[in-house]
Protein backbone atom coordinates (compact mmCIF):
# COMPACT_ATOMS: atom_id res chain seq x y z
CA UNK A 1 0.00 0.00 0.00
CA UNK A 2 1.26 3.56 -0.84
CA UNK A 3 1.91 5.61 1.98
CA UNK A 4 -0.03 8.60 -0.14
CA UNK A 5 -3.36 6.37 -0.04
CA UNK A 6 -6.07 7.85 2.01
CA UNK A 7 -6.39 4.98 4.57
CA UNK A 8 -3.06 5.69 5.73
CA UNK A 9 -3.40 9.34 5.64
CA UNK A 10 -6.50 9.17 7.92
CA UNK A 11 -4.98 6.22 10.12
CA UNK A 12 -1.67 8.50 10.53
CA UNK A 13 -3.48 11.48 11.84
CA UNK A 14 -5.94 9.74 13.99
CA UNK A 15 -2.51 8.10 15.76
CA UNK A 16 -1.23 11.72 16.05
CA UNK A 17 -4.42 13.32 17.54
CA UNK A 18 -5.04 11.11 20.15
CA UNK A 19 -2.29 11.94 22.70
CA UNK A 20 -4.08 15.54 22.41
CA UNK A 21 -7.59 13.86 23.11
CA UNK A 22 -5.99 12.46 26.30
CA UNK A 23 -4.41 15.65 27.62
CA UNK A 24 -7.40 17.54 27.80
CA UNK A 25 -9.90 15.01 29.30
CA UNK A 26 -10.92 15.71 32.48
CA UNK A 27 -9.73 14.09 35.34
CA UNK A 28 -12.23 11.48 37.41
CA UNK A 29 -12.79 11.71 40.61
CA UNK A 30 -10.95 9.84 43.16
CA UNK A 31 -12.19 6.43 44.37
CA UNK A 32 -14.56 6.48 47.81
CA UNK A 33 -12.65 6.03 50.72
CA UNK A 34 -13.91 4.88 54.24
CA UNK A 35 -13.31 6.98 57.16
CA UNK A 36 -14.90 4.60 60.02
CA UNK A 37 -14.63 1.10 60.60
CA UNK A 38 -17.61 0.21 62.74
CA UNK A 39 -15.37 -0.87 65.38
CA UNK A 40 -13.08 1.57 66.76
CA UNK A 41 -12.18 5.16 66.25
CA UNK A 42 -9.46 4.79 64.74
CA UNK A 43 -8.52 7.69 62.04
CA UNK A 44 -10.03 10.83 64.40
CA UNK A 45 -8.76 12.01 67.27
CA UNK A 46 -11.02 13.82 69.91
CA UNK A 47 -10.03 16.83 71.86
CA UNK A 48 -11.27 15.38 75.00
CA UNK A 49 -12.85 18.77 76.19
CA UNK A 50 -15.33 16.86 77.70
CA UNK A 51 -13.94 12.82 77.87
CA UNK A 52 -16.09 9.96 76.90
CA UNK A 53 -18.42 12.42 74.20
CA UNK A 54 -17.42 9.91 71.41
CA UNK A 55 -17.66 6.18 71.42
CA UNK A 56 -18.81 3.41 69.18
CA UNK A 57 -21.84 1.64 69.57
CA UNK A 58 -23.34 -1.47 66.99
CA UNK A 59 -21.40 -0.32 64.32
CA UNK A 60 -21.99 3.88 64.66
CA UNK A 61 -20.12 6.85 66.32
CA UNK A 62 -22.36 7.67 69.46
CA UNK A 63 -21.83 11.84 69.90
CA UNK A 64 -23.25 12.21 73.53
CA UNK A 65 -22.48 14.70 76.74
CA UNK A 66 -20.83 18.05 76.61
CA UNK A 67 -18.76 20.30 74.43
CA UNK A 68 -16.06 18.12 72.44
CA UNK A 69 -15.07 17.61 68.99
CA UNK A 70 -13.90 14.74 67.13
CA UNK A 71 -11.45 15.63 64.33
CA UNK A 72 -10.92 13.30 61.10
CA UNK A 73 -6.62 12.77 60.78
CA UNK A 74 -6.73 9.62 58.50
CA UNK A 75 -4.81 6.90 58.31
CA UNK A 76 -1.49 8.86 58.28
CA UNK A 77 -2.55 11.59 60.99
CA UNK A 78 -2.56 14.27 58.21
CA UNK A 79 -5.87 14.03 56.26
CA UNK A 80 -6.28 17.10 54.42
CA UNK A 81 -8.88 17.78 51.91
CA UNK A 82 -9.97 20.64 49.56
CA UNK A 83 -12.80 19.48 46.76
CA UNK A 84 -14.07 16.97 47.76
CA UNK A 85 -17.56 15.02 47.98
CA UNK A 86 -18.66 13.84 51.92
CA UNK A 87 -21.33 11.32 52.99
CA UNK A 88 -22.84 9.82 55.92
CA UNK A 89 -25.80 8.00 57.61
CA UNK A 90 -27.09 10.40 60.79
CA UNK A 91 -29.39 9.64 63.36
CA UNK A 92 -30.43 12.68 65.52
CA UNK A 93 -32.59 11.83 68.63
CA UNK A 94 -35.26 14.66 70.44
CA UNK A 95 -33.23 17.70 71.46
CA UNK A 96 -29.90 17.21 69.85
CA UNK A 97 -27.50 19.47 68.61
CA UNK A 98 -24.14 18.52 66.61
CA UNK A 99 -22.58 19.46 63.02
CA UNK A 100 -19.75 18.50 60.81
CA UNK A 101 -17.18 20.73 60.50
CA UNK A 102 -15.32 21.22 56.92
CA UNK A 103 -12.34 22.68 56.02
CA UNK A 104 -11.45 22.59 59.89
CA UNK A 105 -8.45 21.65 61.96
CA UNK A 106 -8.13 20.18 64.96
CA UNK A 107 -7.57 22.61 68.29
CA UNK A 108 -7.65 21.48 71.93
CA UNK A 109 -10.92 23.43 73.03
CA UNK A 110 -13.51 25.76 71.57
CA UNK A 111 -16.19 25.69 68.92
CA UNK A 112 -13.57 25.07 65.98
CA UNK A 113 -12.67 28.34 64.33
CA UNK A 114 -11.41 27.14 61.25
CA UNK A 115 -14.00 26.61 58.02
CA UNK A 116 -17.27 25.82 58.24
CA UNK A 117 -20.03 23.78 59.93
CA UNK A 118 -22.81 21.92 58.46
CA UNK A 119 -25.54 21.57 60.86
CA UNK A 120 -27.30 18.77 62.64
CA UNK A 121 -29.74 19.78 64.76
CA UNK A 122 -33.06 18.00 65.73
CA UNK A 123 -36.96 19.14 65.54
CA UNK A 124 -37.12 19.75 69.06
CA UNK A 125 -33.84 21.28 70.10
CA UNK A 126 -34.53 24.80 70.88
CA UNK A 127 -31.82 26.15 68.07
CA UNK A 128 -33.64 27.65 64.86
CA UNK A 129 -30.91 26.40 62.66
CA UNK A 130 -31.51 23.23 61.70
CA UNK A 131 -30.00 20.00 60.04
CA UNK A 132 -28.87 20.54 56.56
CA UNK A 133 -27.93 24.62 56.49
CA UNK A 134 -24.41 26.68 56.99
CA UNK A 135 -24.46 27.56 60.35
CA UNK A 136 -25.25 30.63 60.17
CA UNK A 137 -24.07 31.55 56.60
CA UNK A 138 -27.12 29.55 55.02
CA UNK A 139 -29.58 28.53 57.18
CA UNK A 140 -32.42 25.80 57.44
CA UNK A 141 -34.99 27.85 59.57
CA UNK A 142 -37.06 26.43 62.09
CA UNK A 143 -37.51 22.93 61.02
CA UNK A 144 -35.82 20.04 60.49
CA UNK A 145 -35.98 18.33 57.02
CA UNK A 146 -35.88 14.77 58.89
CA UNK A 147 -37.69 13.37 61.80
CA UNK A 148 -35.61 12.17 64.96
CA UNK A 149 -34.47 8.70 65.54
CA UNK A 150 -34.31 8.04 62.08
CA UNK A 151 -31.40 7.21 59.72
CA UNK A 152 -30.83 9.59 57.23
CA UNK A 153 -28.25 10.42 54.12
CA UNK A 154 -26.24 13.40 54.80
CA UNK A 155 -23.86 14.29 51.92
CA UNK A 156 -21.36 17.41 51.41
CA UNK A 157 -19.83 18.52 48.55
CA UNK A 158 -17.38 20.98 47.98
CA UNK A 159 -15.55 21.95 44.43
CA UNK A 160 -14.07 25.64 44.31
CA UNK A 161 -16.16 28.34 46.21
CA UNK A 162 -19.09 26.28 46.21
CA UNK A 163 -20.35 24.10 48.79
CA UNK A 164 -23.87 21.52 48.29
CA UNK A 165 -25.74 20.00 51.21
CA UNK A 166 -28.07 17.02 50.21
CA UNK A 167 -30.25 15.62 52.81
CA UNK A 168 -32.01 12.38 51.80
CA UNK A 169 -30.96 13.25 48.38
CA UNK A 170 -32.80 16.28 48.57
CA UNK A 171 -30.73 19.87 48.11
CA UNK A 172 -30.93 21.86 51.02
CA UNK A 173 -28.04 23.84 51.18
CA UNK A 174 -26.36 25.59 47.67
CA UNK A 175 -24.16 28.44 48.59
CA UNK A 176 -21.12 29.92 46.65
CA UNK A 177 -18.12 31.97 48.31
CA UNK A 178 -18.37 35.10 47.60
CA UNK A 179 -14.96 36.00 45.75
CA UNK A 180 -14.44 39.14 48.45
CA UNK A 181 -15.79 37.33 51.41
CA UNK A 182 -15.38 38.55 55.09
CA UNK A 183 -16.34 36.54 57.67
CA UNK A 184 -14.66 38.68 59.84
CA UNK A 185 -17.49 41.57 58.45
CA UNK A 186 -20.33 39.35 57.94
CA UNK A 187 -20.64 37.00 60.94
CA UNK A 188 -20.22 37.53 64.34
CA UNK A 189 -17.07 35.94 66.29
CA UNK A 190 -16.53 33.68 63.57
CA UNK A 191 -13.71 35.33 61.19
CA UNK A 192 -12.46 31.27 60.47
CA UNK A 193 -15.32 31.14 58.15
CA UNK A 194 -13.75 30.26 54.76
CA UNK A 195 -13.27 27.86 52.41
CA UNK A 196 -9.37 27.22 52.25
CA UNK A 197 -8.29 23.01 53.06
CA UNK A 198 -8.43 21.19 55.91
CA UNK A 199 -10.02 17.93 57.38
CA UNK A 200 -13.37 16.75 58.97
CA UNK A 201 -14.69 17.51 62.52
CA UNK A 202 -17.80 15.73 64.12
CA UNK A 203 -19.24 17.77 67.17
CA UNK A 204 -20.35 16.96 70.80
CA UNK A 205 -22.32 19.59 71.69
CA UNK A 206 -24.25 19.61 75.26
CA UNK A 207 -25.49 17.04 77.83
CA UNK A 208 -28.93 16.47 76.25
CA UNK A 209 -27.67 15.98 72.24
CA UNK A 210 -27.22 12.51 71.22
CA UNK A 211 -27.00 12.05 67.22
CA UNK A 212 -25.09 9.12 65.63
CA UNK A 213 -23.34 8.38 62.39
CA UNK A 214 -21.93 5.85 60.43
CA UNK A 215 -21.11 4.53 56.99
CA UNK A 216 -19.02 7.77 56.60
CA UNK A 217 -17.20 8.25 53.56
CA UNK A 218 -15.23 10.44 51.44
CA UNK A 219 -13.73 11.37 48.04
CA UNK A 220 -11.53 13.65 46.49
CA UNK A 221 -12.54 15.55 43.84
CA UNK A 222 -10.86 17.34 40.97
Amino acid sequence: MSPRTPHFVSLLLALVALPLVSAVAPKPAHDWVAMFNGKDLSGWKSNEETPGSFRVEDGAIKVADGRAHLFYVGPDGAAEFVNFEFKARVKHMPKANSGIYIHTTYQEKGWPAQGYECQVNSTLHGDPRKTGGLYAVADVRDTAPVADGVWFDYVVRVQGRRIVIEIDGKVTTDWTEPADWDPAKTLTNMPGRRLSSGTFALQAHDPDSIVYYKDLFVRRLP
